[in-house]
C-alpha cells in the first residue's frame, strides 16, 4: 500500500477526534457550567430594576477570581548552564590531538551526563512554556465566555520571592506578555489615591469605566514578596513597579439616577423615601471623595480592599512595612460606614486564609521561624494567626459577638477571598454568643445555604479560598457575583467555582493538532508530487510511443 494511500486513511480518524477535542477545548466553560451567578427572576436591584419575565439577568458585578498561578523561570531549569554540552568541544580537541584514551572519556561523560541534562534543560523550558500558554487559555476563555467586569489574581503571580531583580522582570514580562496577553494593571491614579494618607479614596460609578474589563487586581502572595520573616522593602518595591500597590482601596457606587427607595437627595444630601433621582443628576465621572464624605453619602457602595496579609503576623524583617499594613487597615476601618448601614458590601481580597482549626480544610494551622541568627521572622505560614484573623473580622467587618454591640454584633456585608492553599476551601467564620466563645468556622453547603450550618442571629463571615488555577490542580477559577437587592436594602453575593482539567489534556489536544496538520501537509506534498511527477511519466510515456511509432512505419517503408 502506498504511503499516501495509508495516510489518507489514518485521517479519516485524525480529522474527527481532532476537530472534536480542540472544539470541547475551546468551549469548555460552556459545557462545564463555568459561569457568574445571575440576578433570580422578580428580584429588585439597583442595576436591572424588577425583572419578572422569568429569565435571570446578569450582576452588575462579576469579578474573575484566579489563584495561584506561580509562574517559574530560570531557577526552576535543571542544569541551565551545561545544557549546551561543553564536553562535545572536549571530545572534538582530544580527536583532532589523536589522544584516543582522552576522546573516550570526553565520549562518555558526553553521553551520559551532557545529553541527558540537555534532555532535562530542554524539556523544562519546554514545559514551561506549555504552562504559560495552558494558563493563558484559561484567562482567555473564561474571559470571552463568561464577560466579567473585573479581573484578580489572589496572590502567587510568580514561583518564588528569591529570584534576582533581573528573573523577577521576565517572569513579570511572561505575565502581562504571554499568560495575562491583553490585560494591564490597574491605574496608579486609582491605586495611589490612599498613599497620600490624607483619607481619601478612589470613587467611581460601578461600571461606568470599561476599562475595567482589561485590568487585572494582582494580590501579593509569598512567593510574590516573601513571609513576613524575609518581606523586605526591596521585594515590595520591585512588586509594586511590576504589578502595582500591596495595599489599596477603590469604591465603587451605584448610580443615583437608578435607586429607589432610601436614595440621598442629590441637592441637600439627605436621606429621603421619595422618587428616584433623574439621570442628569447621575454622577458622571471618576471621581475622589474623602472618607467623610464617603461616609455620608448614601448610594449603595461595593468596597474592594486589596490587603498585603504577608506581614500581619509577627516577627516580621521590616518593622515599616508592617506599619504600613496596619496602618492602612485602620485608615480603611476609619473610611467605613457604620456596621448599621447596610448597603456597602466590602470584597477582601489577599493571599493568606484566615485561621480556622484543623479539619476543616485540607492545610491545617502551621507556623515556621527562621532561628535566632536569622532573624527569628516568620519564615513559613498556612493561615493567619487567631489574633490577625481575629483583627480582620472584628475590625474590616465589624462583627462581634456581644449582642449589646452595634448592629447587634452582626457586622458588615461582605465576602473574604483568599488563596494560598492550592486545594481550595469555601468556609464560613463565626463567632457564637457564648461567655468565652472565639471565632471558629465551618465549611459552606454546596449550596451556599449558610443557615444550615450556622443556625440563628450569629456573627459571620464567608470566606472562599480559591483553588490553584495550576495545571496539576485542574485550573479552577471562582466567580463572584453582586447586586444591591433594593426590596431588603442589601448587597447580595454569590461565589462559584469551576475547573478546567489537568494540564495533559491541554498537551495532548494541541500534540494531537500538530500531527493532524502533519498528517495533512504530508499527504498534500505527496498529491502534489504524485501529480507532478505522474504527469511527466504521461509525457515520457507518449513521447516513447510516438518514437517506436515512427521506428515502425520506417521499417515497413524500408521492407515495402
Amino acid at each position: 500500500m502506498q504511503l499516501s494511500s495509508l495516510l489518507t486513511r489514518l485521517l479519516r480518524f485524525l480529522l474527527p477526534a481532532c476537530l472534536i477535542a480542540t472544539t470541547l477545548l475551546y468551549t469548555y466553560p460552556p459545557l462545564r457550567g463555568c459561569r457568574f451567578p445571575q440576578i433570580p427572576p422578580c428580584a429588585a436591584n439597583a442595576s436591572t430594576r424588577i425583572d419578572c419575565n422569568g429569565s435571570s439577568t446578569p450582576a452588575p458585578f462579576r469579578l474573575l477570581a484566579l489563584g495561584d498561578p506561580q509562574l517559574e523561570g530560570d531557577s526552576s531549569v535543571p542544569a541551565a548552564s551545561e545544557a549546551r554540552l561543553p564536553h562535545l568541544r572536549t571530545l572534538w580537541s582530544e580527536l583532532r590531538a589523536r589522544e584516543w584514551r582522552g576522546a573516550t572519556a570526553a565520549a562518555k561523560e558526553l553521553v551520559m551526563k551532557d545529553l541527558w541534562k540537555a534532555v532535562a534543560t530542554y524539556h523544562k523550558r519546554l514545559d514551561l512554556l506549555g504552562n504559560d500558554f495552558y494558563l493563558a487559555h484559561i484567562y482567555r476563555s473564561l474571559r470571552f465566555w463568561t464577560r466579567p467586569t473585573h479581573v484578580t489574581v489572589l496572590g502567587d503571580l510568580l514561583g518564588s520571592q528569591w529570584v534576582s531583580d533581573a528573573e523577577f522582570e521576565r517572569r513579570g514580562s511572561r505575565f502581562w506578555g504571554r499568560v495575562f496577553c491583553g490585560a494591564e494593571r490597574v491605574p496608579g491614579r486609582v491605586m495611589d489615591s490612599v498613599k497620600e494618607g490624607d483619607g481619601k479614596v478612589w470613587r467611581e460609578v460601578l461600571g461606568q469605566d470599561e476599562g475595567w474589563r482589561n485590568r487585572v487586581i494582582a494580590i501579593a502572595g509569598n512567593h510574590d514578596v516573601g513571609y513576613a520573616g524575609d518581606l523586605s522593602e526591596e521585594r515590595v518595591e520591585r512588586f509594586e513597579r511590576v504589578f502595582g500597590r500591596v495595599n489599596w482601596e477603590v469604591v465603587f457606587t451605584l448610580p443615583k439616577s437608578k435607586l429607589l427607595p432610601n436614595t440621598t437627595d442629590p441637592k441637600t444630601d439627605e436621606v429621603t423615601t421619595g422618587n428616584p433621582a433623574t439621570p442628569s443628576e447621575a454622577p458622571t465621572d471618576n471621581t475622589k471623595v474623602d472618607g467623610e464624605d464617603a461616609a455620608t453619602a448614601h448610594a449603595p457602595e461595593l468596597r474592594l480592599l486589596i490587603l498585603n496579609s504577608m506581614n500581619l503576623d509577627i516577627p516580621a524583617l521590616s518593622a515599616a512595612q508592617q506599619t504600613a499594613t496596619y496602618t492602612f487597615i485602620n485608615d480603611a476601618i476609619t473610611r467605613s460606614r457604620p456596621v448599621t448601614d447596610p448597603s456597602t458590601l466590602t470584597l477582601l481580597l489577599t493571599h493568606i486564609p484566615l485561621h480556622k482549626p484543623a479539619g476543616v480544610c485540607v492545610d491545617a494551622p502551621f507556623f515556621a521561624f527562621y532561628p535566632p541568627h536569622e532573624g527569628t521572622g516568620v519564615r513559613e505560614q498556612n493561615h493567619l494567626s487567631q489574633h490577625a484573623s481575629a483583627s480582620i473580622l472584628e475590625g474590616v467587618f465589624g462583627l462581634s459577638g456581644r449582642v449589646e454591640a452595634p448592629a447587634r454584633g452582626m457586622g458588615r456585608r461582605g465576602v473574604i477571598l483568599t488563596g494560598h492553599d492550592h486545594e481550595g476551601c469555601d468556609v464560613v467564620h463565626f463567632h457564637l454568643r457564648e461567655d468565652g466563645a472565639e471565632w471558629s468556622a465551618v465549611r459552606t453547603p454546596a449550596d451556599g445555604d449558610v443557615g444550615k450550618v450556622v443556625l440563628g442571629e450569629v456573627p459571620r463571615v464567608r470566606e472562599v479560598t480559591l483553588r490553584s488555577m495550576m495545571g496539576e490542580f485542574g485550573g479552577y477559577a471562582g466567580f463572584v457575583s453582586a447586586w444591591f437587592e433594593e426590596g431588603s436594602g442589601e448587597w447580595r453575593v454569590e461565589v462559584q467555582t469551576c475547573g478546567f482539567a489537568v494540564q495533559h489534556w491541554w498537551w495532548a489536544v494541541h500534540v494531537l493538532d500538530l500531527v493532524t496538520l502533519g498528517v495533512v501537509v504530508v499527504v498534500g506534498v505527496l498529491r502534489a508530487w504524485k501529480g507532478v511527477w505522474g504527469t511527466g511519466m504521461v509525457e515520457e510515456k507518449r513521447r516513447e510511443e510516438k518514437k517506436e511509432s515512427v521506428k515502425g512505419k520506417k521499417k515497413l517503408e524500408e521492407r515495402s
